[in-house]
Formats: C-alpha cells, structure tokens, sequence
C-alpha cells in the first residue's frame, strides 16, 4: 500500500513540476566559431568543453525557466555556422519567437556576417520575431577586435538588444535567454504577440492549456418575470 501512494505522490509532484503556461522555439544563429553551442550547452547544464567541435546541422535542448511568475518552457535550436549547412538550417528559422545572434568578440569577420545572418532571421522565420544580440568569448578581452560600442551601435540601428557574454565563464549567458524571454512575454501581454497564431513560436504550456480548456460553469440567468399590480 505504501509503495503505491509513494508512487502517486511521485507521479502528482513530477506532473506539477513540469507544468508550464508557455513554451517558446528559440534560435542560436552565428557564423562558425562563435561560441553558439557553448552557450547553450552552459544555459542548460552549466557545462563548457574547451575542445568543442563544429556543429553539424542542429542541435537541440531545451530548459524551463521562470519568466515574470511564469513557468515558460524554451526550445532552442542551435543551428551551424558553416556555409555548407545553410541550406539545411533555414528551415528551422520558421516559426521561431526569439534568436540569440551571436558574434566573437575576438573576431572581425564574425562580426560583419551579422548582416546576413540578420536578414535570413526576419526573412524566414517570424515577421515578429524577438533578436538579441551577442558577443560572445567577453573573457578574451586581450584578443578583442570588436568593441562594445560598435557593437551596440550595430544593435542600435537594427533595433536589437544586446548582451555581451562568456560561455567560458557563464557571465550573461543565462542572462541572454531570460532577457529575450521577457521581452516576448511581454509583447503577448500587450497583445503584440498572440500565441494562437500560427508561425508565431508561442504556444501554450501544459498549465495554461488546461485552463482555457476547462469547461466553463454555466451562468445562472434570472429569468423575466411578469410583475404584479
């Protein structure tokens, strides 16, 4: 008999911890070398391999956070950097709510791709999508070639927030998602995101969805009356 309601408590605890009122498809995007998978890899498991190889297609993790009081549930989508998996990468780009665009802060030439890698962002994936810009490997502030105000100032004129981070050090990193979170949470609380429509990225969580679904009480109506003189 014990062992069946130690079941059950398991069974009722795991079921509300993993209850969520929202879930959003997320991008990491960046040329090669940037440091895209470190820092998914340092949001979700607090880990970093210092001999990481290139991502080859995507990878795929996932992690639920508190934003604002809400348990949202992320999907992230760290997509490669190289030239001859593009192709294959765009295709994820739909449907998503939020991006991580990333740049070494140690290399130039990661820096001027951002353009490009911008404009495949609003072009195939969500009209409305939310991008935060990031300058990754901060940690190597000796080998910098891009500094903080161009950069910024590249944020500025393409309306992007902007973080610089180290997935080394963890510095930011978590810092990036939830900013970029918060920053769609709030736009379906103003309205400017709906979660009902189709390619936004948003769906809801296993909590809110409970909710809407719930069958409603039925009011109670007085009815008419005649009244008597």
């Amino acid at each position: 008999m014990s062992k069946l309601f130690n079941g059950l408590v398991n069974k009722v605890f795991l079921s509300q911890l993993f209850v969520t009122e929202y879930l959003f498809k997320f991008l990491v995007i960046g040329s090669a070398g940037t440091g895209k998978s470190s820092l998914l890899n340092n949001f979700i498991g607090n880990k970093f391999k210092e001999d990481r190889c290139h991502t080859i297609g995507v990878e795929f993790g996932s992690k639920i956070v508190n934003i604002g009081g809400k348990s949202t549930k992320l999907q992230i989508w760290d997509t490669a950097g190289q030239e001859r998996f593009r192709s294959v990468t765009r295709s994820y780009y739909r449907g998503a709510a939020g991006a991580l665009l990333v740049y070494d802060t140690t290399s130039r030439d990661s820096f001027n791709a951002l353009s490009n890698w911008l404009r495949d962002a609003r072009t195939l994936a969500s009209p409305n999508i939310i991008i935060l810009l990031v300058g990754n490997k901060k940690d190597l502030e000796e080998s910098r070639e891009v500094t903080f105000t161009e950069a910024s100032q590249f944020a500025q004129e393409n309306e992007l927030m902007f973080l610089e981070t180290s997935a080394k050090t963890g510095e930011n990193v978590e810092e990036a998602f939830l900013k970029c979170s918060k920053t769609i949470l709030a736009k379906i609380e103003t309205g400017e995101l709906d979660p009902e429509r189709i390619g936004s990225g948003i769906q809801y969580g296993t909590n809110t969805s409970k909710r809407l679904s719930a069958p409603k009480k039925p009011t109670r109506t007085t009815p008419d009356c005649a009244c008597r003189v």
